[in-house]
């Protein structure tokens, strides 16, 4: 299952040559995209990848500037770029609805602030105008929800970098057995 998996993910990882060439994002990449490091997988660089790609799904929510914040974030930290790009679909407009703006309203709200969620989302379904969203920005909503995103994003990042050090070290660790697995049977048949 795992190999299904990974070959599925490399279908949808971005490659630096697709991505140089892109309209818009490649000016932006293409200075990037000479750092060999910053594409290999490595059990440094695919953790950060992961942390990174995490934060920046949740704290930016906007679904195209995602995966550019993710590589802009991935240079100075020295992550994994497609494995940060990849991270940033945890975001997904059901997740962002039902949990990532639930708990980072909760989260901002603990700390004194008031988020009314039920604010925001009268504005977007009235397609409100700037006039208004820079009222809503100005009240308590905004900052209870940028503090609130932020906390949840760095747990999240946290939580995710240590999951996948572990994987990787689970991995490792079971392809080794499998190695000394294989030359014990070796010399039993020998």
């Amino acid at each position: 299952m795992f190999n299904a998996l990974s070959t599925w993910a490399k279908t949808l990882m971005p490659d630096r040559e697709r991505m140089v060439r892109h309209r818009l994002f490649g000016p932006m990449i293409a200075p990037l995209a000479g750092r060999a490091e910053l594409w290999r997988f490595t059990r440094r660089t695919v953790p950060r990848g992961v942390a990174v790609g995490l934060f920046v799904g949740i704290f930016l929510m906007v679904p195209g500037l995602q995966v550019v914040g993710a590589v802009l974030l991935c240079v100075p930290l020295r992550a994994n770029i497609p494995i940060a790009a990849i991270s940033t679909f945890v975001a997904t407009p059901p997740t962002i609805v039902f949990m990532i703006l639930p708990a980072a309203a909760a989260i901002g709200n603990s700390f004194g602030y008031h988020a009314d969620l039920a604010a925001m989302t009268a504005l977007i379904h009235r397609g409100a105008g700037w006039a208004e969203w820079l009222a809503w920005a100005g009240s308590d909503a905004a900052p209870a929800l940028g503090l609130g995103l932020t906390l949840l994003g760095l747990v999240v990042a946290a939580v995710g970098y240590l999951a996948a050090v572990r994987i990787w070290s689970w991995r490792v660790l079971a392809r080794r057995r499998r190695r000394l697995h294989a030359a014990h049977l070796r010399k039993a048949g020998a």
